[in-house]
C-alpha cells in the first residue's frame, strides 16, 4: 500500500512544487478506503439478509433505502473526480470533504441489522427503531455538501443542483421526525426518484 502511495502520491512536479493532480492522487486515498468501507458494508448487509432468509421480516422500504444508499455513495466517488484540479489543498479544505464521507459510512452501518446465528431479522423493527438517526445522518449528509461547495469555492452549489439538496434535506428531516408507517412507504421511491434524477441530470458524465 505504501508503494502504491508513493507512485500515486508522487506524479509529475512542476519545477519541484507539488501539483493539484499529485495532491488529490495523495488525499483522495483515505477517502476512497471509507467510502470503499461503506460500499462494503451495505453489500455485506445484502449477503447478511441472503443467508438468513428463512428467519427474515422484509420490509421493502429497508431494501430500496439500501439501494439509494448504495448510488449515492458511488455518486460521492464519482463526483469527488473533480476535485483533482482544485488549486488550493489545505488541512481544512481535506477536512470538509473527508467528514462529508463519514456519514456516509455509518448511514451504511444503519441501514440493515447486524445479523448473527439463527437470530429472527426484522427489517422493519430495525427500521423504526434507528429511522430518526438515518434520516437525521442523512439531512447531515447534505448539509455537509452544502457546506463542502460554500468552503472549497466560496459559493453554493448551481440552482438545480441546490434545489435537489434542499428538496432531499427537508423530506429527510421530516422522515427523521415522523414515525408514519404510510409517509415512509412514500417517501421512499420518492427519494428513489431524486436520487436518480439527480445523478442523470448532474453526474451522468465524469468531469
Amino acid at each position: 500500500m505504501w508503494a502504491w502511495l508513493a507512485v500515486t502520491g508522487g506524479g509529475v512536479r512542476r519545477g519541484g512544487a507539488l501539483t493539484p493532480m499529485d495532491a488529490f492522487s495523495y488525499l483522495s486515498v483515505l477517502l476512497s478506503i471509507v467510502l470503499g468501507l461503506a460500499i462494503t458494508q451495505i453489500l455485506q448487509g445484502f449477503r447478511g439478509l441472503m443467508l438468513a432468509r428463512a428467519q427474515l421480516r422484509n420490509y421493502w422500504p429497508s431494501i430500496v433505502w439500501a439501494i439509494i444508499l448504495l448510488m449515492i455513495v458511488v455518486q460521492s466517488w464519482w463526483a469527488m473526480f473533480e476535485l483533482r484540479e482544485f488549486p488550493r489543498w489545505t488541512f481544512g479544505a481535506f477536512s470538509i470533504v473527508l467528514v462529508q464521507t463519514i456519514p456516509l459510512y455509518l448511514l451504511a452501518g444503519l441501514v440493515f441489522p447486524d445479523i448473527a446465528g439463527a437470530q429472527p431479522v426484522d427489517l422493519r423493527k430495525h427500521y423504526f427503531d434507528n429511522h430518526r438517526w438515518f434520516f437525521t445522518l442523512l439531512g447531515l449528509f447534505v448539509v455537509i455538501s452544502i457546506a463542502k461547495t460554500l468552503v472549497l469555492y466560496g459559493h453554493l452549489p448551481p440552482s438545480m443542483d441546490l434545489a435537489f439538496q434542499l428538496v432531499f434535506l427537508i423530506t429527510s428531516f421530516i422522515a427523521a421526525l415522523r414515525d408514519n408507517e404510510s409517509l415512509h412507504k412514500f417517501f421512499a421511491p420518492i427519494a428513489a426518484v431524486l436520487v436518480f434524477g439527480y445523478i442523470a441530470f448532474l453526474f451522468a458524465q465524469l468531469r
